[in-house]
């Protein structure tokens, strides 16, 4: 694919509830944020109840985030984003050109120098987390993707393609708080449970990687679309952050919108929240990903990707 997507997205959450709610607050990550290989176009959020006060606000890791707060007694929550987003082509690169696995994990040791702003950064993503513990049999499971002396992005790819390859993708086995030890032992789950096992495997050898929350095209020939879809971004210098997605084994392209990233699902979920009364609720989504056709650069349709450098991205 050598040119650039346009989409339609509309992803609607539904929330009814046995009793009143008296009082709620809610987080959204639901506005996509911008990134060097994908622009919004347009973007509307509708919350019902309109009775709302709502703050717009960046979190932690750079992403759009938006606060909701409901003071009026209510039995239904519908909150709808929709949005019109151009995606390009990531830059073809050479995965034997980025550096040694095992010179990324050495970068982070102690030296006694200031780090770079991008490598302080991608620091961050390289422990523990609240839904990504690091365990010895992480360790054990991935070492043949990781010999000695080969690239980051060829380990990277190695372990997607062997994720793909032995965890099968089963919707309603797990849950939000599945972790990736229980994956380990039951090889079944979906993309939440592809990414943070993943991540798993690079963290436990002090490899920077985070989590992306996003969407999949519809009908791409790919399992995860109609619904919000999760991959992996994996610190690769000299390339910066590339990003893999373990539950189809490819790298993510133009069929994959991104919205957020942080550690694991809990910094990016799209809608949390606490609430005060409300009882026993039902929850309902529904995710539609239109393409709208291939975008290609005037000047140049034979180069769409020349505008999207592969240096880091900035947060």
């Amino acid at each position: 694919m050598s040119g650039s997507r346009r989409y339609r997205i509309r992803h609607e959450t539904r929330y009814e509830y046995a009793a009143d709610v008296m009082h709620s607050h809610h987080l959204l990550h639901l506005v996509p944020r911008p990134a060097p290989f994908q622009e919004c176009l347009e973007h509307e959020l509708q919350v019902s109840p309109g009775n709302h006060r709502r703050v717009n606000e960046l979190d932690a890791f750079g992403n759009p985030m938006i606060r909701v707060e409901l003071a009026q007694p209510h039995r239904e929550l519908d909150v709808v984003s929709e949005m019109q987003i151009v995606v390009h082509p990531r830059p073809a690169v050479l995965v034997d050109a980025a550096h040694r696995w095992e010179k990324v994990r050495d970068s982070f040791a102690y030296h006694g120098a200031w780090p770079s702003r991008d490598q302080l950064d991608a620091a961050r993503f390289r422990h523990e987390s609240p839904h990504v513990r690091l365990k010895q049999g992480f360790t054990d499971y991935s070492a043949g993707c990781f010999p000695a002396g080969r690239s980051i992005l060829q380990c990277a790819e190695a372990l997607s393609t062997k994720l793909h390859q032995d965890i099968q993708y089963v919707p309603g086995v797990t849950h939000i708080g599945t972790s990736p030890t229980e994956i380990l032992e039951t090889r079944r789950g979906v993309c939440q449970d592809f990414a943070h096992f993943m991540i798993a495997c690079l963290r436990s050898r002090g490899l920077p990687a985070r989590y992306v929350s996003g969407y999949l095209r519809t009908n791409a020939a790919m399992v995860g679309d109609n619904a919000s879809h999760a991959w992996v971004s994996v610190w690769s210098p000299p390339f910066g952050w590339m990003e893999f997605d373990p539950t189809n084994g490819c790298f993510a392209g133009t069929d994959h919108v991104a919205v957020a990233w942080g550690r694991d699902f809990g910094d990016v979920s799209p809608l949390r929240g606490v609430i005060l009364g409300g009882g026993e609720h039902k929850l309902s989504v529904s995710v539609a990903v239109e393409e709208m056709g291939a975008v290609r650069d005037p000047q140049d349709p034979s180069s769409a990707a020349r505008n999207f450098p592969t240096s880091a991205d900035k947060t």
